[in-house]
Parts: structure tokens; C-alpha cells; sequence
């Protein structure tokens, strides 16, 4: 077995670790959004990461009702300009703790007086010297190149801070996913078609929208970093704003379409990706967008869709895998990549 289908099945112990040791620091961490100097949230992150900060700008957004935004690293390393930051509490996203950008843009933060938060799953790296608060991913080392389970626990530490606030529903709801992480697993592999069809495919396109948009990223950058095809993601809005031209027939569009909200923006892309001769492939816990799929990939129900971009990886994780077994790639070595990359 190859560490990345190693620390893919680990994904929910490891889940289940962060749960049971930071809930009580995720509590104390989350009083920091409550401050009255604080007018908004900035997150600096690269990679998986920023699929993460996708995430928390819905999640985070909706608990404390203020804008969540992306970092521009460059401002504070090659222009060393770096913005004014009035009202801002920053935080820090990196699997490493390793990347000197964006430990730059927290550094900075604390030269202006702001608050600083690290997710991080090295403790006594970089970025958590720079931080204020440090919220550990305890996810264990990670081997593979591509992310699983620390991409997983990131997640799991932007739910920890909303349920922290949202109260106790949220927190019973986000304790009961590990064991249903560990039934998507189960349910993916079981279920998980051969995939030959896709074979020989130079790319593909993966849509979500809401809290799911990060999912998108994230398939779409495993399936990237693993086979080197040239996969991007989409919201259905953005899609129709003219990249949906380029979906010719035989094209292969993932569908992110969990209940919730955002699934029927999404389904309604069905139809018109079809008429364009694309072959659809869909992860949902919905039968009607099942069906309407050439191929499916199912999953489990009773997912609160806040919580959703936890199991709805999975499958994307898998294809990901397989799509580079296929193609006959080494999944824990893709050429020319690092586990840790250090961008200025």
C-alpha cells in the first residue's frame, strides 16, 4: 500500500484526534473573532490550504458576519508594502507551518498590533512562532507529496472554531464525523468505478458552489499533482460566465452536489454540460443527480452540509488515486513536486 492510501484511511482517526485534544483550545482561540477591534477576517494561505481558507471564508463569514478575504503575500515579500490592517485578525494557514510568505504576512500583522491565529500541523514551526494562538492539526506526519488527512484536519479545525461558537448542535453534529469520514471511506471504496474510460483524458472540470467550492479546488489539485492533467475548478455562475465553451464532447465534469442550499445551482449544470456532450461524474448523496451521471460517485447521507466538504473529498481523493494509477504514476512521488514547497 502506497502512504497516500495509508494516510487516506487515517483520515478519521486522525480527525477524531484533533476533536479530542484542541476543542477546548478551539474554544479559547474563537473568543479572539469576538473582539470588538475586530471588523474582518485575513486569511494567508498556498495550495491545499487555500481550498481550506475557501472553507472558513463561508464558515467563518456566517458565524461572525464579516468579510473573510485572501492575503496578497507579494504586498509583504517582494513589494514590502504590505496594507494597513486596521480591524483585522489574521490568520495563518499551512499544513508545514514551513512557508515564508505566510509567515511574512503574520509577522507583519503583529508589527501593526493585530491579533494572529496558526492552523498548522507542525507546532514549533515558523509560522506558529509568529502566531499569537496556535491551533495544531495533530494529524500526524504526513509522507505523501499530496495532502489527505492534514487537508482533512485543516478542515476540521475551521469546524471546531465555528462550532466554538455556534454552540453545542454544531459541536455534537462536527464530533459525529469521524465516524462518518470513516463510512465515506468504506462507501468509496466499495463503490469506486474502474475509471478506464477516463483513461486517456488531458483534463477535466470540477464544479461546487457554498461550502463545497473548496472541494472543487481541492479534487481538482489532487487530480493535478497526481497525474498532471489539466484540471480547473468552477462555481456554476463562474462556469456560465464563458469558460463553458471550452467543454466539448468527452469532456469529464465532476459535480459536487451534496444536499444542501447550494445543490440545486449545481444540478441545474447538469443538463445543459450534457447537451455539450460532456460526461458527467458526480459526487452526491442525492439520487435524482446520481442518476442523471455516467458515472457515480455516491455519498453517505446524513452529512449536515455545513460539515459536507469533509466526506465529499473523499471520493474526489480516490478518483484522484486511481485516475494516476491508470496513467501507471508513482501517487506519493509526482514528479517534480515537494512535500513542502517554500514560496516568498
Amino acid at each position: 500500500m502506497s502512504w497516500l492510501e495509508s494516510e487516506l484511511e487515517e483520515q478519521p482517526a486522525a480527525l477524531e484526534r484533533l476533536i479530542d485534544r484542541q476543542a477546548e483550545n478551539a474554544r479559547e482561540i474563537a473568543k479572539i473573532f469576538a473582539r470588538d477591534d475586530v471588523l474582518y477576517v485575513l486569511i494567508a494561505s498556498r495550495g491545499s490550504s487555500s481550498n481550506v481558507a475557501r472553507y472558513a471564508q463561508y464558515l467563518l463569514g456566517r458565524s461572525h458576519r464579516v468579510p473573510v478575504m485572501f492575503a496578497t503575500p507579494s504586498l509583504y515579500t517582494i513589494y514590502e508594502q504590505p496594507p494597513r490592517l486596521e480591524g483585522a485578525v489574521v490568520v495563518g494557514i499551512s499544513q508545514s507551518g514551513a512557508s515564508p510568505d505566510v509567515s511574512s504576512v503574520l509577522a507583519e500583522a503583529r508589527r501593526q498590533g493585530r491579533p494572529t491565529i496558526a492552523l498548522t500541523n507542525v507546532a514549533d514551526s515558523p509560522l506558529a512562532r509568529v502566531a499569537d494562538a496556535v491551533l495544531p492539526l495533530e494529524a500526524g506526519e504526513e509522507h505523501a507529496v499530496a495532502a489527505t488527512k492534514t487537508y482533512l484536519n485543516s478542515l476540521g479545525a475551521i469546524a471546531l472554531l465555528f462550532a466554538a461558537w455556534d454552540g453545542p448542535v454544531a459541536e455534537s453534529e462536527l464530533a459525529r464525523m469521524p465516524e462518518l469520514v470513516r463510512e465515506q471511506i468504506a462507501l468509496s471504496l466499495e463503490t469506486a468505478p474502474p475509471l478506464h474510460e477516463y483513461e486517456d483524458i488531458v483534463g477535466a472540470t470540477v464544479v461546487a458552489r457554498g461550502v463545497n467550492y473548496g472541494t472543487a479546488f481541492e479534487i481538482a489539485l489532487k487530480i493535478r499533482e497526481l497525474s498532471g492533467l489539466v484540471v480547473e475548478a468552477y462555481s456554476p455562475a463562474d462556469l456560465m460566465h464563458g469558460p463553458i465553451a471550452a467543454i466539448r464532447p468527452g469532456w469529464p465534469v465532476i459535480v459536487v452536489a451534496p444536499t444542501g442550499p447550494a445543490r440545486p445551482s449545481v444540478e441545474g449544470l447538469v443538463l445543459p454540460l450534457r447537451e455539450r456532450g460532456a460526461r458527467i461524474i458526480a459526487v452526491s448523496d442525492v439520487e435524482a443527480v446520481l442518476r442523471r451521471a455516467q458515472t457515480r460517485l455516491p455519498l453517505v447521507p446524513r452529512v449536515p452540509e455545513w460539515l459536507s466538504p469533509l466526506t465529499a473529498v473523499v471520493p474526489g481523493q480516490l478518483t484522484a488515486l486511481r485516475l494516476a494509477r491508470l496513467r501507471g504514476l508513482d501517487v506519493d512521488q509526482p514528479a517534480g513536486l515537494k512535500k513542502v514547497t517554500l514560496t516568498r
